[in-house]
């Protein structure tokens, strides 16, 4: 792949070297022409030749620094992946929505999990009763995982699951289903979350401490590295520290600081950076304010390209790629007049597309009142696909670049969001921020500030305090978790327990044990408990023994 070194100073040079080979490999969607016939070209940028300045500031797409993008075709070659992110009740259920959305369209994967699985507990545990299938689907073993994903081919989907403090555990699930396939790991596809730092600081749905919760996620970098090079061991995540409160520099700030000491902790474990730095993903969130959401994927990329290359010396071109899902802002949604949702999540998802994106999905209208329906999803698929083929938007590549605005935006960003990636250097890296409270504070205080600019009215927030229409509860229909699933779950818990072979099962549960007493890699040890049929809860209790739980700081 062509880098700024290769000296490529031109439109027509790069075409040549970068584009058209691109093309010839995997070739374009189709022709693109505007409405009235007039023909788009993939890339606009200035006649002649270009200077170092423009070369090592913004440059062409698939070539370092990356601001244009991550591919020299972009969306003229391939869409973003659009996926929703899915799952509720229990595993049949959520079995069934899959099946309806690839059937709608969709083209990748995105497991929500429940709170009990989140935070690896069993559905019969006292501490998850009122929780089951509420957020997410109910994973307690194998079973379950087995269920979801019946009938749904691993070799030929992506899937993206959400889950982070047992993060190990789930892909261990995953492996196993794909082994049950006859699906090799080498071909499994897809991506887990992984990212436990930012749980500390903007979620909370942690288990066990920032250091063994740093071990647990290299292990799983370092598995995937060495048996599932094709899965994204870790999805870095700005989504969650954006969507409690934080800037959009603080966003892209704390969340490089995160990513910083992962890959501090894979090389310690003693792995290559180019072994492992192509399968971190990221996720970001997507607001409303268009172009400061455009200019911060276009910096983002530019940031982490030059701290793989400059930082850690990474030589591969992969590894210095930001390729990024985004999910739209679930706190810019409205329970006032709801439908104002739709408006406010088409412009967040072409600032994504227009930012340039490789993964997608839309926090659906009605989530600010519960689970988006059956209609809200569909609506928020349809909003990318008319994006993707009724706006232009994905026509030509980096369309914004040039303009005075964004790239003053893409600088002033980059330049903030380094000033607190200097702060969280000087505190001794991200997982002694975290221990300090920093990062905690610096969200808190940016959540406050918004808080007091819309109660003030300083900042209009349309149907909440302007443009008011009166008292409009129950006005759209509300999706509700029936009651009967999460005591159906807990039944067939309880018959599956008495089913398994249990001493299988506890000599399993005593290997992983001893295993995370040492310091090998516990994801062969969890392999082997899933398939014995452990559960979540056994499995995350006998690490709650080695390691401990967590107790939050109080920031004031």
């Amino acid at each position: 792949m062509p880098t700024s070194d290769d000296k490529i100073r031109s439109s027509d040079s790069w075409r040549a070297t970068s584009y058209d080979p691109a093309v010839a490999k995997s070739g374009e969607r189709r022709e693109s022409f505007t409405t009235s016939s007039v023909e788009v070209d993939p890339l606009y940028a200035p006649d002649g030749e270009i200077d170092d300045d423009y070369l090592s500031s913004i440059g062409f797409p698939g070539q370092y620094p990356f601001t244009r993008g991550v591919q020299p075709t972009m969306y003229r070659g391939r869409l973003w992946t659009m996926r929703q992110y899915a799952g509720f009740g229990t595993a049949l259920e959520t079995n069934r929505k899959f099946r309806a959305l690839l059937e709608m369209g969709q083209t990748g994967l995105s497991v929500a999990f429940d709170l009990p699985t989140q935070l690896g507990y069993d559905s019969d545990d006292p501490l998850a009763r009122d929780e089951v299938g509420q957020v997410g689907v109910a994973i307690d073993s194998l079973a379950d995982f087995e269920t979801v994903f019946e009938e749904i081919p691993l070799d030929q989907i992506s899937t993206s699951m959400t889950i982070n403090a047992p993060a190990s555990v789930l892909l261990a699930m995953y492996v196993a289903i794909g082994e049950a396939q006859g699906v090799a790991r080498t071909e499994l596809r897809g991506t887990v979350q992984n990212d436990v730092l930012k749980e500390y600081v903007a979620r909370g749905t942690y288990i066990f401490p920032p250091g063994p919760s740093l071990r647990l996620a290299t292990d799983v970098m370092e598995f995937c590295a060495r048996e599932v090079p094709r899965f994204n061991a870790i999805s870095v995540s700005g989504y969650h520290i954006r969507d409690a409160g934080s800037t959009a520099a603080q966003e892209m700030g704390l969340t490089l600081s995160n990513a910083i000491a992962y890959v501090d902790s894979a090389l310690a474990r003693g792995l290559e950076v180019d072994d492992f730095a192509g399968n971190i993903s990221w996720i970001f969130n997507t607001h409303n304010d268009f172009f400061e959401e455009v200019a911060k994927f276009r910096a983002l990329r530019r940031m982490w390209a030059r701290i793989m290359r400059e930082r850690f010396g990474a030589t591969n071109p992969r590894s210095w790629m930001l390729r990024t899902h985004t999910q739209t802002g679930g706190s810019t949604l409205t329970a006032q007049q709801p439908e104002n949702n739709i408006a406010r999540t088409a412009v967040q998802a072409l600032a994504a597309v227009l930012g340039g994106v490789q993964s997608m999905a839309l926090s659906c209208y009605d989530e600010a009142l519960a689970l988006p329906t059956d209609a809200a999803q569909r609506t928020a698929l349809r909003t990318q696909q008319i994006i993707a083929h009724e706006t232009g938007a994905a026509d030509t590549i980096d369309p914004l670049a040039g303009s005075y605005f964004v790239e003053a935006l893409t600088d002033r960003l980059e330049a903030e969001a380094l000033a607190i990636m200097r702060r969280v250097e000087d505190l001794g890296g991200a997982v002694s921020a975290i221990e300090a409270g920093y990062m905690q504070t610096e969200i808190a205080e940016a959540a406050a500030r918004h808080q007091r600019e819309v109660d003030s009215g300083e900042r209009i927030v349309v149907g909440v305090n302007a443009f008011q229409e009166g008292n409009e509860e129950g006005a759209t229909p509300v999706f509700r978790v029936d009651p009967a699933l999460a005591e159906g779950q807990r039944s067939r818990l309880a018959e599956f327990r008495s089913r398994r072979d249990d001493q299988q099962a506890q000599d399993a549960l005593a290997k992983l044990g001893d295993a995370a007493a040492g310091e090998q890699n516990l994801m062969e040890p969890l392999i082997d408990a899933v398939k014995r049929y452990a559960t979540v809860g056994e499995i995350c209790g006998v690490l709650r023994k080695q390691f401990g739980e967590y107790t939050p700081l109080t920031v004031i």
